[in-house]
């Protein structure tokens, strides 16, 4: 490194969702490198000028020891961090067989993506285990590399005294609010050298009461760099990036909104078009009723010369109805009723029974039947 740059006299403040989302681009047709001196990242963007291109490779390669050129991820990390997902925070196995399958296919690395962003239950679960991958993948290279820093998500100092502090990172007097930030600032770089950065693990102990978590987004100060040199303010990687949500796995889009269009049957996608398609009925249906209600009004009023319109209408029931009185008959007997329904007894036929039906009971009871005579073997036997 050079001895004119000037030297920061307190841990360079990074914003650490930046780093993610460059260490998630870099692959082997993007180049990312950061600076030691002030921390900025820059994009070597191959659409740019040739002559813009040419100075920023002069410049790469005079002050080769400032910058640190981002790793790229290998296929083999890659594979490692969807392993290491569905092992350790998949639970259905169902659904860790077909993970498993995806990741031995090819296009592995979207259509991971693609199938996480269909099963909501394992998406924010993905976005947790990939953050504090990524973390720590970030902390070990920075280790590597002798920078001290400290990550501005990570910060409990405001957001103007953040602001004073990179303002005057080369001043060695400053003001004593600024003193004590830089010392809470030192303190904090301190932790990120410490074991438990690397290997976090879960506080021991009885749990904390579980209290409603409220999540605020986190205040970002200004970019503030006074040492960036002419032919890299170009190619400055300066993007708006505050939640991990915001950075994907994937290497193909900048964005999430990207990704998410370009899946297919994404269920925001197809709950958007069912909404969509939903409203338009509503609105459609608003609008008959309120023609139908237009109409009623018109027809309703009495015009000159033509009957008013009378739609029909189904009349009420009254409290009080007028029942009509027959004149009384003679009842049934139940003898007559019961007699028609039940078997007739035999004997003698009562003076109100037919003729013939009695003179056919009569022949049927004194009917002779002739039975032809047994002959029996004994006596046939004897004769013989």
């Amino acid at each position: 490194m050079k001895l004119n740059l000037p030297q920061a006299k307190n841990p360079l403040i990074l914003r650490y969702h930046r780093l993610m989302d460059a260490f998630a681009k870099s692959d082997d047709e993007r180049d990312f490198y950061m600076d030691k001196v002030e921390g900025f990242i820059i994009y070597a963007d191959l659409d740019k000028a040739v002559e813009e291109l040419e100075a920023l490779e002069h410049e790469l390669l005079e002050n080769g020891e400032r910058y640190c050129l981002l790793p790229k991820m290998t296929f083999y990390e890659i594979k490692k961090f969807m392993e290491g997902f569905v092992h350790e925070k998949v639970y259905d196995i169902d659904t860790k067989e077909k993970l498993l399958d995806i990741i031995t296919s090819k296009e592995a690395r979207e259509n991971f993506l693609e199938f996480i962003y269909d099963h909501l239950t394992e998406l924010e679960k993905w976005q947790q285990y990939y953050q504090e991958r990524s973390r720590i993948r970030i902390i070990e290279w920075l280790r590597q590399h002798n920078v001290q820093f400290v990550f501005e998500e990570d910060l409990d100092l405001t957001k103007s005294v953040v602001e004073k502090v990179k303002r005057s990172l080369f001043e060695p007097k400053v003001p004593k609010d600024i003193t004590q930030a830089r010392e809470a600032l030192s303190l904090k770089a301190k932790t990120y050298y410490s074991n438990e950065a690397l290997n976090p693990r879960p506080k021991r102990g009885r749990p904390p009461k579980q209290v409603a978590k409220v999540e605020l987004e986190p205040q970002m100060t200004v970019d503030i760099y006074t040492q960036v040199p002419a032919v890299c303010r170009a190619f400055l990687y300066i993007p708006d990036i505050t939640s991990a949500a915001s950075v994907t796995f994937s290497s193909k889009f900048e964005t999430e909104e990207h990704l998410l269009a370009s899946l297919r049957g994404s269920p925001r996608l197809r709950v958007d078009e069912k909404l969509e398609a939903l409203s338009a009925r509503l609105e459609s249906l608003r609008y008959l009723s309120d023609r139908l209600a237009g109409s009623d009004k018109a027809m309703g009023l009495k015009e000159a010369g033509k009957r008013p319109f009378q739609p029909f209408i189904k009349p009420k029931l009254k409290e009080s109805k007028a029942i009509e009185v027959l004149p009384e008959t003679k009842a049934p007997k139940i003898e007559s009723a019961i007699g028609a329904v039940l078997p007739k007894k035999r004997g003698r036929p009562r003076k109100e029974d037919k003729a013939e039906e009695f003179v056919g009971q009569r022949r049927r009871r004194f009917a002779i039947k002739k039975v032809t005579q047994i002959k029996s073997s004994k006596k046939d036997k004897g004769e013989k």
